[in-house]
């Protein structure tokens, strides 16, 4: 699959690397790109860096994890390259913000906020309550895998997402529509709980299996 990744700081560095392991190709893109080149130069022909609209051209999914304040512009300055793809939403709106943008998230939720500021798209919140560094280890172990939550409005998207989910090395868990992402984003008991499945789903409120 081509990935663009928006964001290629600690955690879209890090989940985009195991995707270029896992055989995807991955585009990098951040304000500096060529901060980005070392990196990629390890990782093979499958990475390459590029800026963000380059990232949102490249990719059929495009993973965004960039301050939540940069998700307006951004929307704006992307939205033919991003129309009709799907969006991983990572970004979260930082703590004791009090800016109209962070009130708009905490009141209608993060999933709908994003999905307003992305129009076009085919989100899902995804990677947005898991550790970088979490990631990183569940990918190198076979067992006690991480579980990281996702939600969205569209069902072959949240597919996607979930199979890409899985190819980072960990175990997806489907919450619901864009409007149930409220239970795992900050303040939620599913925000940073790092831990696996059967964990997560009792954190939820979720029964066993699907």
């Amino acid at each position: 699959m081509r990935i663009g990744v928006i964001g290629a700081g600690w955690l879209g560095g890090t989940v985009g690397q195991v995707w270029v392991r896992a055989g995807h190709e991955v585009l990098f893109s951040s304000r500096h790109p060529d901060e980005l080149v070392s990196m990629t130069r390890q990782l093979g022909p499958r990475a390459s860096v590029g800026t963000p609209r380059q990232a949102a051209e490249f990719g059929s999914v495009v993973l965004f994890a960039v301050p939540y304040a940069a998700l307006p512009q951004l929307g704006r300055d992307l939205r033919t390259a991003l129309r009709g793809k799907v969006a991983l939403d990572a970004c979260n709106p930082p703590p004791g913000r009090d800016d109209a943008l962070a009130r708009e998230a905490l009141t209608h939720g993060v999933g709908p906020t994003s999905a307003k500021y992305l129009p076009g798209t085919r989100l899902v919140r995804a990677f947005s309550a898991v550790d970088a560094t979490a990631v990183e280890a569940s990918s190198a172990r076979q067992s006690g895998l991480l579980a990281v939550p996702i939600a969205g409005d569209d069902t072959p998207a949240v597919q996607v997402a979930a199979q890409l989910v899985r190819d980072a090395g960990c175990e997806p868990l489907v919450v619901g529509n864009l409007a149930a992402a409220i239970r795992f984003q900050r303040g939620g008991p599913g925000f940073r709980a790092n831990t696996t499945l059967p964990e997560l789903r009792r954190l939820l409120g979720l029964p066993e299996k699907d």
